[in-house]
């Protein structure tokens, strides 16, 4: 019986699959397994990304064609190696979860998961954010090529600023640009630099770059969403998967790597191993190490150019 229990619900990473060949993506014919294989694999590069983060995660039981939902908290679902979070750090809801290990991360996709997001700050300190996180957010009509030229003009003025900033795909059809920061600013400040970053590329760029948001507004251009930057906003971590057509994944990727590549769904959870066993740097190796102020001087400077 156990034998036969083990062929039904294959164990991946300590946790049993159920329902193990159901197809959850007609466009890949991925199945959950796979899924499930896929962050076994990638979990020294995912779970670093999750650690000690409040942690969202995109369900979608019946799969991509599904309908999907955002869950913070754990609710009634079955993960035991979910961390759960104290109740002070959001009050008026049912407790904030947290992924700190690849067996979570399983546990989760065992339970519908296909999507993990994070927040800008570690649970120890959540009211210090430690991430700036812009979402470059095209027109769907736009080439590549305006995505290329957008993320360059945000990393050129990162740049003025004296800010080294972090690259990835979205893993659908825009770039993330991540600025690493000290735990020492608040919420309001980190959302007032990065509102004053896309208002100042809006205004220096206003046939590509809008800073308003909504399908109206962007028509034929690309929004950088700063709106991630809020308390409880949170983006899709580095090297999850997407639930879209072809299980997409986010990946780091270099600054040079952007006129390389096609496009931001580019890598997907059964081709992303190519990049990863053909990899010779990891564009984000100097991430962890990366110390940033956003200081008064530079918010003034960042004003004054508005």
């Amino acid at each position: 019986m156990a034998e036969k229990a083990a062929k039904i619900r294959p164990d991946v990473g300590g946790i049993g699959i159920s329902n193990p060949q159901r197809v959850i993506d007609p466009a890949s014919g991925a199945t959950k397994l796979q899924l499930a294989e896929y962050y076994l694999a990638v979990g020294e590069w995912l779970t670093p990304q999750l650690a000690k983060r409040p942690l969202s995660i995109v369900r979608a039981p019946e799969g991509v064609p599904g309908e999907s939902f955002f869950q913070r908290h754990c609710g009634r679902l079955k993960m035991p190696h979910m961390r759960v979070l104290d109740k002070s750090l959001d009050p008026e809801h049912a407790r904030l979860i947290q992924a700190d290990s690849v067996t979570a991360v399983i546990e989760a996709v065992q339970m519908g998961t296909i999507e993990f997001h994070t927040w800008n700050a570690r649970s120890d300190r959540i009211d210090k954010p430690d991430r700036v996180v812009f979402d470059l957010d095209p027109d769907p009509e736009l080439p590549w090529s305006s995505m290329v030229q957008a993320a360059c003009m945000t990393l050129d003025l990162l740049d003025e600023l004296g800010l080294r900033a972090f690259l990835k795909t979205s893993g659908g059809r825009g770039v993330h640009v991540v600025v690493p920061i000290d735990r020492r600013h608040s919420w309001d400040c980190a959302n007032e630099f990065a509102r004053g970053v896309t208002v100042r590329l809006a205004k220096e760029a206003p046939e590509q770059i809008v800073a308003k948001m909504g399908p109206k507004n962007r028509v034929g251009k690309i929004f950088v969403d700063y709106l991630r930057n809020q308390r409880g906003a949170s983006t899709v971590a580095a090297f999850s998967a997407r639930a879209r057509p072809g299980l997409p994944v986010s990946v780091p990727i270099a600054r040079e790597e952007l006129q390389q590549i096609s496009d931001a769904d580019q890598w997907n959870i059964l081709n992303l191993h190519e990049r990863l066993d053909n990899l010779k740097h990891d564009p984000w190796a100097d991430y962890p190490a990366t110390r940033q102020t956003l200081s008064a001087q530079l918010l003034k400077d960042l004003a004054a150019r508005q």
